[in-house]
Parts: C-alpha cells; structure tokens; sequence
C-alpha cells in the first residue's frame, strides 16, 4: 500500500517576517487560497486516502498543523523532539509504517512545494511506486529538468536509461552540491542533470535497512523507539532516543551511498518556493513588472515584489526598483532582491538585538 509522508518541520526563515516559529512557510498562505500544507495534503489525499497521509512535525507547530488539518488521524501527526534533518525524520515515519503496514511504500515529500497539474503528479508517482513494487530495493527520485541555472538546489547527474527511452527513468551516475553559476550552466546545457526536488518513493522496511547499513547507530535508536510504538512509554522513549540521532540528510545518509538508485524525470510543474522571489513565478507580474499582493500605490516602481499580509494596509512606493517589501502587523521587510538570502542573518540580529517576540 502507498503512504504519504510529508515532511513539515522547516522553519521557512527566508519568509520572515510574515513566517514565524510557530507559523512556517508550510503554514501559510503563500500562492493559494489554502496554506502550502493544506495543499500538499489535498493533493495526495483523493488517491493515497487520507488514513495514509502521515505528517512529521516538531513540538513548537504540532498544534497548528493538527489545528489545519482536522481530517488527518491525530495519530498519524508524528512529532519530532529535536530537530535531526530529513533522515531520522524518514527513519521515524517508516517505523511507524512498518508497524502499519510491513509491506508499505512511502511517498516522501516537504509540506511546501507547489506541484502541478494534480494528475500528472499521480500518474509519475504511480509509475515510482510500481518500480519500488517490482524491485522493491530500489529508491526511486524524481528530477527536476533544470529551467535556468539555478545555484540554490542540488543536481542529479542521470546514467544509462532503465528500460523504455520513453519512460525517462535513469539510473543515477552522481550527486552534485549546489554549483556556483557557470556549473550550473554547464549542467544545464549538457542536458544530462536534474534538480534534486526531494520527493522519493521507495518501502518503508528497504530504507529501514539502509540505514541499519550506513547508520547503524541512527538506526538503533530508531529501532529502540519502535519497540515502543503503541505502548504507554512512547512519548518517553521518543524524548530518550529520537534526539540522540545524528543530524544528516536522507541524501548524505543513504542516497549517496547505495546502489540501487534511480531518477525518474518529473513531468509536474514544480517550486520550491524557497524565497519572496517565487511570488513573482506564482503569482505573475503587471506591465511594470512588480509582482504586487494587497493594496498598492506605486509610481515609477518596477521590477519590485510588493505584499501586504493584512489586506486593509496600503504600501505606497515612489521611484524604486528591485525590492521587496512586505508588511505584517507587527514587523516590515525592506530587502534588495539580490541580498533577500541575507535574512537569515537579519533574523540572527533581530534575535541578538533581543527582538524575539518578532521571531
């Protein structure tokens, strides 16, 4: 059986100040009339059936997350005590599933990307999950065809094909980091290289033995806490082992490591909307070219992202060009569209300047 898995425990730092601790990027309404997790689950929810949908989270949004997704089982919302990246975040969904389901296949996704047509998804993750079903050792990626070079995602290099040209499933030659521009120009002529989105189909019991073989100790203390599910000691033994896993992606973990990996070309449209610039990709631009979302009154203003999250305060702009600008109730960014990475090092700030309350 297919399960969901959507990871929801990003903080979204490069959306402040309208994205808090207790309120992410994926808890937001960033391009939709739903928040990004709303989304995500709606969209897998009508064919995987929503008692297969699992979250993992964190303590500090367990109860928004809850709180936006009633129809989600409250026992399938897993909480992470400590913040460990995407492998023991997998490792934990996948004990809980195999206790579900031994022969479950995960499909792994963030809470906060936009993916489209809904369809098209289905059909390529049905296509990734009857691959894990004949071989079901095998992890299976999708790739991204890069649409310009991009400096902020990793790269799959893509092998010999696997089976009919037309299905455009590769096995995978390498894993690239993040290039500086002439390499991922290069990557992107060469016709052979994809963006990692971070979605992966692959069964719950092969990655659990994955890691038995590339983090054995991770793997022991996930082991340690699955002897615990459904028994009163749970929420101990999640405190006791979960924080003791090392911090490392299910890239560095695993995928970089076995042999039995492949990508498959994703033919969905897709975003990651890691910074204010995806509006202007989602929401589209006026003849000035300012992606603008809530009341504005500009003259000579171009190229400039422009959004009030209230809807009743107006942003007047004279004589700017290339900023982002966007309004909260309690806090206000003005950043070139060239330095809006640097927020990160405005939140450090913020939190050096003791300005916590608006964090």
């Amino acid at each position: 059986m297919l399960h969901a898995v959507i990871m929801a425990g990003g903080s979204g730092t490069r959306f402040w100040p309208q994205s808090r601790t207790t309120r992410p990027k994926q808890l937001l309404k960033l391009a939709g009339r739903r928040t990004m997790i709303q989304e995500t689950v709606a969209r897998v929810s009508p064919w995987i059936g929503v008692d297969n949908v699992s979250i993992v989270t964190n303590a500090v949004q367990s109860e928004e997350t809850m709180r936006q997704l009633p129809q989600v089982p409250v026992q399938n919302v897993l909480v992470e005590p400590a913040a460990r990246n995407t492998a023991p975040c997998v490792g934990l969904a996948a004990i809980h599933l195999v206790e579900k389901d031994p022969q479950a296949t995960m499909l792994v996704m963030p809470a906060d990307h936009v993916i489209g047509p809904p369809e098209v998804f289905r059909n390529a993750v049905d296509r990734a999950a009857r691959i894990v079903v004949e071989h079901p050792e095998q992890f299976v990626l999708f790739g991204v065809p890069p649409h310009y070079p991009s400096t902020g995602f990793g790269y799959i290099e893509r092998g010999e094909s696997i089976g009919d040209p037309a299905e455009k499933a590769f096995h995978v030659a390498a894993f690239r980091e993040k290039p500086d521009e002439p390499t991922a120009t290069r990557y992107m002529e060469s016709g052979r290289f994809y963006w990692n989105c971070g979605i992966f189909v692959w069964r719950a019991d092969s990655i659990l033995a994955a890691l038995e073989r590339f983090e054995p100790e991770m793997h022991d203390h996930l082991m340690r806490l699955k002897s615990k599910i459904g028994h009163v000691d749970y929420e101990a033994a999640l405190t006791a082992e979960f924080p003791k896993t090392k911090s490392i992606s299910v890239d560095y973990a695993v995928l970089e490591r076995a042999r039995d990996v492949c990508v498959l070309e994703a033919p969905f449209e897709w975003d990651d909307v890691g910074s204010w610039q995806a509006l202007t990709r989602l929401l589209g631009t006026d003849d000035a070219q300012n992606t603008v979302d809530g009341p504005h009154v500009g003259i000579d203003t171009h190229n400039c992202t422009v959004r009030d999250t209230t809807g009743e305060h107006l942003i007047g702009t004279l004589g700017i060009d290339d900023l982002i600008i966007v309004h909260t109730p309690d806090a206000t960014l003005v950043a070139r569209k060239g330095d809006e990475n640097a927020v990160k090092k405005l939140i450090d700030l913020i939190r050096e300047r003791g300005y916590e309350r608006y964090l």
